[in-house]
């Protein structure tokens, strides 16, 4: 408990302490294989900022430059991973993806900018990875993939890449994902953990300042699943679940309402941004 009591105060101490210390977005432009990517444009009505910024603009040149070239981005791994399983048969139908929905530079050009989607049959939104599973389940007569299993990951990158520098925009108004967008809400600003800190804690109120030796940006998701430096491909839900245990708090499930209904306000943020998947990061 004295361990933890430290952490929070050495936690709120390095907050407060860097609110001279401002790490303001870069004035840079970013192009992907000579697809322009929006990394700044006006927030929609509603949002808490004037202006939506991507994390790339917070991040030091060597690693703004690791996203401008797929060559030189290790993300791209997973991508073409992602490919190979893409046209691989799975399950007892004798169905790859591309059985059904050919090629994907087709067929899924946009679904990385507009997820999460309201789904139906599960009354409640559904991302990418739970689309994956239930044309997996549904329709192939494969098993789901379990939540960060090799596949899921790759097979998400690979599907959100062909909406590389698409604009990232929801449709609130089908079924309820308006009331889901509140309840993300709810959880953006709500103070969990023995830290006592929110998603808005760091990534609103202390936007543009210094953590340690990190840059704090809005924490926009445009970009999942992320290559990040410190620690390989990391999926959204990862990153969540990441962030809440920093606060000391109990670990939600991954694709728990609670985070579907954080991924659907999150994504929000972004609206207007550029898919950029896979992102580099620190």
């Amino acid at each position: 408990m004295k361990r933890l009591l430290i952490a929070g105060v050495a936690l709120a101490t390095g907050l407060a302490a860097t609110a001279g210390a401002i790490a303001d977005p870069v004035d840079d432009t970013l192009e992907i294989d000579g697809t322009p990517i929006v990394t700044r444009t006006a927030a929609p009505e509603g949002h808490p900022f004037d202006e939506v910024l991507s994390g790339w603009l917070f991040r030091e040149a060597e690693t703004r430059d690791v996203s401008r070239d797929s060559f030189e981005n290790p993300g791209m791994i997973a991508v073409e991973d992602g490919e190979t399983l893409w046209n691989t048969v799975m399950g007892s139908e004798g169905k790859s993806c591309a059985t059904c929905h050919d090629d994907a530079a087709v067929s899924m050009k946009g679904v990385g900018a507009s997820f999460p989607k309201w789904d139906a049959d599960s009354q409640k939104p559904i991302n990418v990875e739970l689309q994956i599973n239930k044309c997996l389940t549904e329709q192939m007569g494969a098993e789901a993939i379990g939540f960060n299993k090799k596949g899921q990951r790759e097979l998400t990158a690979y599907i959100k890449h062909q909406s590389l520098g698409m604009p990232v925009k929801l449709d609130l108004s089908e079924g309820e994902m308006q009331s889901w967008w509140d309840k993300g809400k709810d959880v953006y600003y709500a103070r969990t953990g023995q830290l006592n800190l929110a998603c808005a804690s760091c990534h609103e109120v202390a936007m543009g300042k210094m953590i340690r030796a990190d840059h704090l940006s809005q924490g926009q998701v445009n970009g999942f699943p992320t290559y990040r430096l410190k620690s390989g491909l990391t999926s959204l839900h990862q990153r969540f679940r990441g962030c809440i245990r920093d606060t000391r708090a109990e670990q939600p499930k991954a694709f728990s309402d609670d985070l579907m209904a954080l991924e659907t306000y999150v994504t929000w943020r972004g609206t207007g941004l550029s898919v950029e998947t896979p992102a580099v990061r620190q």
